[in-house]
């Protein structure tokens, strides 16, 4: 599963190509499922473990963007590295992902900071931060993803939430349900 991450790390800068996630996860033995979400839950992902020892990452795609698509793939995956849940035989189902709420179990905290990680690597963020705040222009959110090879969806979204500004550049999150 390391080195699938590695080979998915590659396709965030393209929306389509989140369509090759199912065959890279499948080939490093996760097997990963789409349902829709239930009306009015706040279910993102879920990791659970099949027969004991084969894991199974599940997504709603509750929110239909690329931001949101690779936080909870990788945070999803963060749990499957560690194991989360499969010696009692418990699925971790994730509503809400990434809120930072105090009183998160550790294995949520961590989760949390792989995905934030995998999207934007924070010590590139926290400089981007430091630099650039508060004028934080379309142009130099573009520029700062291209120099990181991100789409820039991404780095909106963590800025979303650092910002706690959803409408703050949306239209960079793109769709990626129809891939």
């Amino acid at each position: 599963l390391v080195a699938a991450l590695e080979r998915l790390k590659a396709l965030i800068l393209s929306p389509e190509e989140v369509r090759q996630v199912p065959r890279i996860l499948a080939e490093a033995g996760v097997r990963l499922v789409f349902v829709e979400p239930l009306a009015g839950s706040k279910m993102d992902g879920a990791c659970f473990w099949l027969d004991d020892d084969k894991p199974i990452i599940g997504m709603t795609l509750r929110y239909d963007r690329i931001d949101n698509f690779w936080f909870v793939l990788r945070h999803e995956a963060e749990h499957v590295l560690r194991e989360d849940g499969k010696a009692d035989h418990k699925a971790i189902i994730d509503s809400d992902i990434g809120e930072a709420k105090e009183d998160l179990p550790e294995c949520e905290r961590r989760a949390n900071a792989a995905g934030a990680d995998f999207c934007v690597p924070t010590a590139e963020l926290e400089n981007f931060i430091a630099r650039v705040q508060p004028y934080f222009s379309e142009e130099k959110v573009l520029r700062f993803a291209q120099r990181i090879h991100v789409h820039p969806g991404l780095v909106v979204g963590q800025l979303q939430r650092r910002l706690d500004r959803d409408d703050f550049l949306r239209k960079h999150q793109v769709k990626v349900r129809a891939f």
